[in-house]
This record gives structure tokens, C-alpha cells and sequence, in this order.
């Protein structure tokens, strides 16, 4: 029996988000908006407050900088509801952070500092704790400087041997990326890319086959976010299928990714199908669309079951 459903591992930072954005304005003039915001983000992080908002026992595992920004993480995770008692703070880089001026589009540019989240990493005397949780969330590869490569591999393989689930996202994907990915992918049982990243990596562009690319390569479920385009799901067993998107007004996508995460992590602690899973992280990602940030209008796991059964879809 395990301590926690969720245990989020990797890359947590904090987003200072302002929109809607036309330009930048010229140095010295100033530029009115309607909302600037400062929210818990990150691949790992962001994913760990929505399971912690959706209800499911969570703790988050992480560095951080000895500094406000860090203080803020804890602080507003423990709100929560997120264990946070294995996130570390360190005085040798700032924490990790994103400035996000967002379009009237609602999407994500990002000027980001790697800042502390480049020197994590999870020692082996560490496992014990750290695995301690039925499902083992690892996002953020691409971005964790120490982590990413022969440390992430040997973290999941554990996590395997040890009975647990494995779900894992990414950032940033490129070839280089691909090459930290690949070793994981056996070890990985589900794998939430965008389409766009796996894309990127496998050098495909139909889902069908980007799916076929990566269960080849060892992973057994795959779930392909594609914003606007829904989702497409390939199981390990069974027919892959698609599902619409959300007819919503979209506010900021920034988090969305992550939010989707914490959602097919929520379906798998409450014991369903990939299909239900899938259309309920839908609608988490929705909620975290219709607001800035990375929780957005996200309030609970009750509020979210009635989105996904009254929202509109495209």
C-alpha cells in the first residue's frame, strides 16, 4: 500500500502571465492590459496542483531556489492540498521561472530561466520516498539538465519494478530530446505528448503512425494532445479513437498540457477506461483554458465531472 496516488516528478516553476497582449510596447512607454497573474507552473508542477485541486492525494518533487519565488511554490501547493514535503530549496539558482505575455489567441509565448530545475535530480537512497505512490508522474524532460538522460531511466525502471504506474510528458522536444526520451519509452505506460512534440521527434505528422512510432519503441499507452483537434488515443489494447475537443472560449492555453496529465492521472486512480480518462482530462484541460494560468477556472474534481458531461464539443 502506497502513501499517495500521485507522486510529480521534475520540472516546477512559476509563470507570471499578463493579456491580453498586442505588442510590446517601445522602452519607456507604457501599455494598459486587463490581468496579470503569477501562477505554480511546469510539467511536473503544474500537474501536481490540478491533481491536488481534482482531490487526489499528491506530493510534489521538485528543487526550487532559496528565494520568494520558491516560498510562493510550497506556500501555494500546500493550499492545495500537495505534499511538499520532498521539494527541495537550493541557494545555487534562482527558481525556475516563466514571464508568458499572452495574445488575445490565448497562446504561449515564453521567456524562460531554466534557474533551479536544471540542477534536480532524485538520488537512489531517495526511491523509497519518492516512489512512494501508486502512479509516478516524470515531466519535463528537455529541461532538467541533471535529471534528464541515465537518472530519468533508472528512476522509471524502478518505478516498474516496483509495481508502480508510470505517466510521463515532456518539454521543449527537439532531436536532441528525442534521444533522452527514447531509453524511457519501455518503461513508460503512458506517454502525453503534444502532437506537435511527438511530432517533432518521430518526424511524423499522421497520429496513427506517430502512435504506432513510440509503441514500438517500448510505451504502452500513447495519449496525443492536439488542442483545438481534440485527442487521439492509442491503447495498449483496443482500437486507438479520437475525441473532440471543448467548444470553448479559450482564455490562455498555457498549463493545458500539464492539466491533461493530472486528468488522465485522476481517471487512472479512480479505475477507469483510457476512454473515459481521456474525455475527463479533456475537460480539465478545458477549464484550465477558459482562464490565466495554469490552474485557470480549474476549481474541483465535482465542478470538472460537470463540465465534461455539459460542455459543449466541436
Amino acid at each position: 500500500m502506497t502513501r499517495f496516488d500521485v507522486s510529480s516528478i521534475g520540472l516546477c516553476d512559476v509563470d507570471i502571465l499578463g493579456r491580453p497582449i498586442k505588442a510590446i510596447p517601445p522602452e519607456g512607454k507604457l501599455e494598459l492590459i486587463d490581468q496579470i497573474r503569477m501562477t505554480v507552473a511546469g510539467t511536473a508542477g503544474a500537474t501536481a496542483m490540478d491533481c491536488g485541486i481534482l482531490g487526489v492525494s499528491v506530493q510534489g518533487v521538485f528543487t526550487v531556489g532559496k528565494d520568494d519565488m520558491g516560498d510562493y511554490i510550497r506556500s501555494k501547493l500546500t493550499g492545495f492540498g500537495v505534499d511538499c514535503s520532498l521539494i527541495k530549496q537550493t541557494d545555487k539558482a534562482q527558481t525556475s521561472a516563466s514571464i508568458l505575455p499572452i495574445p488575445e489567441s490565448g497562446g504561449r509565448p515564453a521567456l524562460h530561466v531554466m534557474g533551479a530545475s536544471a540542477i534536480f535530480n532524485v538520488d537512489e537512497s531517495e526511491y523509497d520516498k519518492v516512489l512512494d505512490a501508486k502512479i509516478i508522474h516524470v515531466g519535463g524532460t528537455g529541461l532538467l539538465k541533471s535529471f534528464d538522460g541515465e537518472p530519468t531511466v533508472k528512476l522509471l525502471k524502478k518505478a516498474k519494478e516496483l509495481g508502480r504506474i508510470t505517466t510521463y510528458d515532456l518539454i521543449g522536444a527537439s532531436a536532441k530530446t528525442f534521444a533522452l526520451v527514447e531509453p524511457c519509452l519501455p518503461y513508460i505506460d503512458y506517454f502525453i505528448p503534444s502532437i506537435e512534440e511527438a511530432g517533432e521527434m518521430s518526424h511524423l505528422t499522421d497520429p496513427k503512425e506517430i502512435a504506432q512510432f513510440y509503441k514500438k519503441l517500448g510505451a504502452k499507452n500513447i495519449v496525443l494532445t492536439m488542442g483545438g483537434d481534440g485527442v487521439y488515443v492509442s491503447p495498449q489494447s483496443g482500437k486507438d479513437f479520437t475525441l473532440p475537443a471543448y467548444d470553448i472560449q479559450v482564455v490562455d492555453t498555457t498549463g493545458c498540457g500539464d492539466s491533461f496529465s493530472a486528468g488522465i492521472i485522476v481517471g487512472l486512480v479512480k479505475g477507469w477506461d483510457l476512454h473515459q480518462s481521456a474525455r475527463f482530462a479533456s475537460a480539465v484541460a478545458a477549464k484550465v483554458a477558459m482562464g490565466l494560468g495554469s490552474d485557470g477556472k480549474l476549481v474541483s474534481f465535482d465542478d470538472t465531472i460537470h463540465a465534461m458531461n455539459t460542455f459543449p464539443t466541436k
